[in-house]
């Protein structure tokens, strides 16, 4: 029988993950109809010395990984994206009581469905942010990218709090 969490933990409702997601969600397709609408493809505009804005359209995956495939890869990526999603849907209800975790797995899941609304509405994922120092350049992103960024540290930092809270309960014991 599992034991009660402390009256001091709050557990937000798995509802409340899926209402973030969906934030951000549509932060990310704000985002890329903004440039959509008013920059020419690979129109670049120069924020600071390492950072522009720019239009360009990835088919692949990160880092275009792919993208020069034959057109199998748009759905390749839209499957893995969808199933990607519904395993996370999954993981926020079976774990809604672990804050961090939760709070990473929506924001991997927001930035997973705003690339697959993409890859089904135009075919590619629509990148605007475009980091670089002198010749070297970090490939273009979005905000979906950054969102699946984002909630990747937080899963290794939730995985080492963990570890790190088991080790010491087995130190005091």
């Amino acid at each position: 029988m599992p034991k009660p969490a402390p009256a001091t933990t709050r557990i937000i409702p798995y509802i409340a993950w899926i209402a973030l997601a969906v934030l951000l969600i549509g932060v990310d397709q704000v985002s890329k109809q903004y440039f959509e609408q008013n920059f020419e493809y690979l129109q670049r505009i120069n924020v600071l010395p390492v950072f522009d804005f720019i239009l360009i359209y990835n088919q692949g995956a990160a880092f275009s990984m792919l993208a020069d495939g034959a057109g199998w890869q748009r759905w390749f990526f839209l499957a893995l994206g969808l199933a990607a999603s519904a395993f996370i849907l999954y993981l926020l209800r079976k774990h809604r009581e672990q804050g961090l975790f939760c709070l990473a797995l929506s924001l991997i899941l927001a930035g997973a469905l705003g690339n697959v609304i993409d890859r089904t509405v135009y075919g590619h994922v629509i990148d605007f942010l475009l980091f670089y120092w002198n010749d070297a350049y970090f490939p273009a992103f979005n905000l979906a990218d950054t969102f699946i960024t984002i909630g990747a540290v937080l899963l290794v930092l939730d995985e080492l709090l963990r570890y790190l809270r088991g080790r010491n309960r087995e130190q005091r014991t």
